[in-house]
């Protein structure tokens, strides 16, 4: 485990903040903190790894260590993928929190595999809540839907529309433009929507380490595709920052997603940002 070079400044803000309506952090990845009005603070997809160079080399800071989050009443995983069910990562903060890991059965498997976080690190077995496509949950001021999405990359993905007073955010983890986004974006007025970017590249095998095309998110017409299908208010694009040989220019999106309906603003967050509900979008 990678310690942070930022020190416990971000925890320590996240636990200090008072939101009037929700708060999200941005943790590179496409990792996600969201605070409700209320205190409910919720993780989605944390990654403080350094991924599996040569391979998957992390390009961003690692913003905390998971042994310095002094507040969590859940962990969300959208997918098996090791940046996105992470030992190191999560466990420690369900070990501190005592809050659930709430994941699909592929992503609760890996979490299980070989050394179990069980033996680890002292967690009890009825923190692993499993969900699956339909499932609705209430935690604290949240009301989270587990949605279909599509990622072909990943056994068994979902996505989260969270509900709040103050607005909706969605998380698809790493989905390309699914069928369910046209029904998704009628159900739901989402306020936030967040969308896994990135460039396709030559990245070594990981079973022959040979060089190989590699898209693992949407490019650009994709995300513009799964944005409108959506009808996001505010597009946040996130993954972009991550892996070396799969970076991407976010701001690029602006005159993909300019001609469309929606989303109506590009919301650009860089590691560690805030973005708040309500509240008036920076850009488009």
């Amino acid at each position: 485990m990678t310690t942070s070079d930022w020190g416990d400044w971000l925890p320590r803000a996240i636990n200090a903040a008072d939101p009037d309506g929700v708060a999200v952090w941005y943790l590179g990845c496409n990792g996600f903190v969201l605070k409700g009005s209320e205190g409910t603070t919720l993780f989605v997809d944390p990654y403080l790894g350094t991924g599996d160079p040569p391979r998957t080399v992390r390009m961003i800071p690692v913003p905390f260590d998971p042994e310095d989050v002094a507040a969590a009443d859940a962990v969300f995983a959208t997918h098996e993928h090791s940046d996105h069910v992470h030992g190191e990562s999560q466990a420690p903060i369900l070990e501190r929190t005592g809050a659930p890991f709430v994941a699909p059965d592929a992503s609760l498997a890996a979490a299980r595999e070989d050394q179990t976080w069980e033996d680890r690190w002292d967690i009890d077995a009825e923190q692993f809540r499993e969900v699956a496509e339909g499932d609705v949950l209430e935690i604290g001021g949240f009301t989270v839907h587990v949605v279909e999405v599509n990622d072909p990359d990943a056994e068994h993905p979902v996505g989260y529309v969270f509900e709040h007073d103050a607005g909706t955010v969605f998380h698809p983890g790493d989905s390309r433009p699914a069928d369910s986004f046209p029904e998704l974006g009628r159900e739901f007025d989402i306020d936030l929507g967040i969308l896994a970017f990135g460039t396709a590249g030559m990245i070594p095998d990981k079973e022959t380490r040979e060089p190989k095309y590699t898209q693992w998110y949407s490019d650009e017409g994709q995300v513009a595709q799964a944005a409108n299908a959506l009808g996001l208010d505010r597009l946040l694009p996130s993954h972009w920052d991550m892996w070396k040989g799969l970076t991407a220019d976010p701001t690029a999106l602006h005159e993909h997603v300019a001609s469309f309906d929606y989303p109506r603003h590009l919301e650009v967050a860089e590691i560690g940002d805030r973005v708040d509900l309500p509240d008036e979008p920076t850009t488009r």
